[in-house]
């Protein structure tokens, strides 16, 4: 079976050559260096080609046409935490007394975002919401 999560990129940056070609000899060689960068809010892609802003779709046609790519910069999403790390801190939750629809609320005040599910934390932000809990009720050991 094929592995298909990825991690998703946060910025990838491609340097492409194209050949344009008239009765099969090159007569123009074309070479962009092409970002696409996912925002922060909404999970917008952002592109930008030569350092110039641009449309997704200008950026894209760019890439797919290209003869060659090469990826000269990545920036990856941090990783996230496991479906059983993100079960144990609902049951650690559920042990402090919290309500299973007020541990994301309490997630989110740890955390000064919002949080639709603990599987988008990263590690360090699930120790946050650990210690934060554990600050709040110390009765409740992780």
């Amino acid at each position: 079976m094929n592995d298909t999560t990825r991690t998703p990129a946060l910025s990838r940056t491609w340097h492409t050559v194209t050949y344009d070609r008239m009765d099969g000899a090159v007569v123009q060689i074309r070479e962009h260096t092409v970002t696409l960068t996912r925002a922060s809010v909404g999970d917008v892609i952002e592109a930008t080609v030569n350092g110039q802003p641009t449309t997704l779709e200008v950026a894209a046609r760019i890439l797919q046409g290209a003869d060659e790519t090469r990826v000269l910069d990545e920036t990856l999403s941090p990783a996230t935490i496991s479906r059983p790390v993100a079960a144990a801190l609902h049951r650690l939750m559920g042990r402090a007394g919290l309500k299973r629809d007020q541990h994301y609320a309490f997630a989110a005040a740890a955390l000064d975002r919002v949080v639709w599910s603990f599987t988008t934390l990263t590690e360090a932000e699930a120790e946050t919401v650990r210690a934060d809990l554990r600050l709040m009720f110390p009765g409740v050991a992780a």
